[in-house]
């Protein structure tokens, strides 16, 4: 019983923490962590002892481990192994030794500061790759150049999950049995991947024959947890035979859905193994060691940035302000570099009370990580002066060659699915067309299969004329990311009025920003699969094609207004409009029987901001009710309103005005 309300109570921390942090738009990991300080045997103490809970956080460094080999491809890390081993190879090395050195200076021995060095080399690919999502910057030079250096220090992390069990146990680092770690680790890689090859691929395709989710997901968990067993019976890292396994299944066409059924338990497992790190913190000691803590930080965070942008200069040739912003984004401690630590401890190579001032500072960095990616721009452009260059790939000089002749041609912004369809149409009709993406690797093999496509941001105004859109006869946006097509629409409105510029969305949520933007004609895909879907169906119900197409040709001819308003749930997604478009929505209200709306008529109750959409009485629903229709007990009555409208109209028809 005390297991099971350890297990409640570390829940209902967990929940109502991890919660509160992604309200305030803060990393998950950071909850945990405060979950374990605040709960913790140095916190409150609600918790006395984490031991059983060890053993549970383990597997969710396995299971992150194993998710990260599914992202690998053999193939990638190829075609990045310059910048994956020079760039990512010498920050790791360089931060490693320096932090090994002072950490020695200063009194440790020689095994600890390896494993506070170890620790203190790793960057947060959670925190740096989801900020960067968000950003759109993925694909910009720093951005690259980021998870170029996170790839490496990933691998890194591995080799450290080695190299740490065998120091174990011997009195001085020798030689020998790092060796002996390392040839035992090449030995299980190859016989991994000759199991991958040979048996996993079979597997899985035998597996997915069945056609049964439970059955997918438990020959998921037995690959990876096995592969987990066995290294750990070599005394070898868990975590390294999950990687070997993810890599291998990586490599298969199962991937995605692997991915999909393994992330709960990674997870939460996970978020097991933050609450176990927090907990090795005393939070009683911190006013002891605060000095050293900040002093820490300082250093994390000026020595990281300092390395990363010497080593972006030198080894990414990228320009100062870019190589800046990479170090900043990569200053922080990592998810990886806690692991690094536990292990240090099982291992007694580190004492617990001399990670009070690592895992602090660590903690700390996170804290100011997203401060640090958000406002990396800034900080670049104040230290440097001067706005930054477009990245060499963005410089409009080829496409600007490419387009000098093109007359009445059409510009593509996003070259993805929806953007090569429409190229291929063009193409057969004999249209001119270029197309910008921000994808290097799909514009590498798209403009190797001869595909008029090119690097640059649509966003920017060089790209666009650079595109000719001065010449140009159409403009079509295609792009995912709702927020940069409002942000490209508006750019080209603001060189060109007269160019008509055709918009894809996802639904109309955005429609009304999109138009008065400027755009000419907005596709929503959801309504315009909604509208092919009814099309068939009335077909099929033997509604004649000739009244179907005229439906459609009004609900098109009226901008989609019938069929616009749906009822919101909280997956929907941000709207662009204003704050009041977009807190807007279809309500339900219920008339009482002695409710003032009874007997009263629909113009008498309505007001332009509230419009009537629909009445429902018993079995009858009337769409768009006539005004003069009066209101009956039992009524139901959808408004298209905000909820503080909504708010009013029901006090009104409940209570009158």
């Amino acid at each position: 019983m005390d297991n099971f309300k350890t297990i409640l109570i570390l829940l209902m921390w967990a929940v109502g923490i991890v919660a509160l942090c992604r309200r305030m738009n803060l990393p998950p990991i950071l909850g945990y962590i405060f979950v374990g300080m605040l709960i913790g045997p140095g916190g409150l103490g609600y918790i006395h002892s984490l031991d059983e809970l060890t053993f549970f956080a383990e597997f969710g460094v396995v299971f992150l481990m194993f998710t990260i080999g599914l992202e690998f491809s053999l193939a990638r890390l190829m075609t990045m192994k310059r910048t994956l081993l020079g760039l990512g190879g010498l920050q790791v090395l360089i931060c490693t030794l320096l932090a090994a050195t002072a950490g020695y200076y200063f009194g440790l021995s020689l095994k600890t500061a390896f494993v506070a060095a170890g620790a203190l080399a790793i960057s947060s690919t959670a925190v740096v790759a989801k900020l960067l999502s968000e950003q759109n910057a993925l694909h910009t030079t720093y951005g690259r150049l980021a998870i170029s250096i996170l790839l490496f220090q990933d691998i890194a992390a591995v080799l450290f999950l080695i190299i740490i069990p065998a120091m174990a146990g011997t009195g001085e680092i020798t030689f020998m049995p790092v060796l002996w770690t390392i040839v035992k680790g090449l030995v299980v890689t190859i016989l991994l991947a000759l199991t991958g090859l040979w048996v996993l691929r079979p597997l899985f395709h035998e597996v997915a024959k069945a056609h049964s989710t439970e059955l997918f997901m438990l020959a998921t968990l037995l690959v990876a947890l096995s592969a987990a067993w066995i290294t750990h019976q070599l005394h070898l890292s868990m975590a390294l035979g999950a990687f070997l396994a993810g890599l291998m299944l990586g490599e298969t066409e199962f991937r995605h859905q692997i991915d999909i059924d393994i992330r709960p338990f990674r997870d939460v497992l996970l978020g097991l193994f933050f609450i176990t790190v927090g907990a090795l913190f005393q939070i009683t000691l911190f006013p002891q060691h605060w000095y050293w803590v900040l002093l820490l930080l300082f250093a994390i965070l000026s020595l990281k940035t300092l390395i990363i942008m010497g080593l972006s200069m030198l080894v990414g040739r990228a320009s100062a302000p870019k190589a800046l912003r990479t170090g900043l984004i990569l200053a922080q401690g990592g998810e990886f570099g806690f692991a690094i630590l536990t292990v240090g401890i099982n291992q007694k190579l580190i004492d617990p009370a001399q990670t009070q001032v690592l895992v602090a500072a660590m903690v700390l960095s996170l804290v100011v990580a997203p401060v640090l990616i958000r406002y990396n721009k800034s900080i670049s452009d104040w230290i440097f002066k001067k706005e930054e260059e477009l990245p060499p790939e963005e410089k409009p000089h080829q496409l600007a060659i490419h387009t000098a002749e093109l007359k009445d041609h059409v510009i593509i912004c996003g070259f993805g699915r929806v953007g090569q369809i429409l190229s291929r149409f063009l193409e057969q009709e004999n249209i001119s067309s270029v197309a910008l993406d921000l994808d290097p690797i799909r514009i590498s093999s798209s403009s190797l299969a001869g595909e008029h496509a090119f690097y640059g941001d649509a966003r920017h105004p060089d790209v666009l004329a650079s595109a000719g859109l001065a010449r140009a006869r159409m403009v079509v946006i295609s792009f995912a990311d709702e927020p940069a097509a409002l942000e490209t629409l508006r750019h080209i409105r603001a060189l060109r009025l007269d160019v008509p510029v055709f918009v894809r969305t996802r639904n109309d949520s955005n429609l009304k920003a999109f138009q008065e933007a400027g755009a000419t004609e907005v596709v929503p895909e959801s309504l315009e699969a909604s509208l092919m879907l009814a099309s068939h169906l009335l077909l099929m119900l033997g509604i004649p094609a000739s009244r179907i197409l005229f439906k459609i040709r009004a609900i098109h001819a009226d901008r989609y207004r019938v069929i616009q308003g749906f009822f919101k749930g909280t997956d929907d997604p941000t709207l662009l409009e204003d704050e009041e478009t977009v807190r807007r929505g279809l309500h339900a209200i219920t008339i009482s029987e002695d409710a003032y709306a009874v007997g009263k008529s629909i113009e008498e109750l309505s007001n332009p901001r509230t419009p009537f959409k629909v009445l429902t009485r018993g079995h009858l629903r009337f769409s768009d009710p006539e005004p003069s229709m009066i209101v009956e007990a039992g009524d139901v009555i959808v408004l298209y309103a905000t909820p503080e409208d909504l708010y009013s109209m029901n006090e009104k028809m409940l209570k009158g005005p």
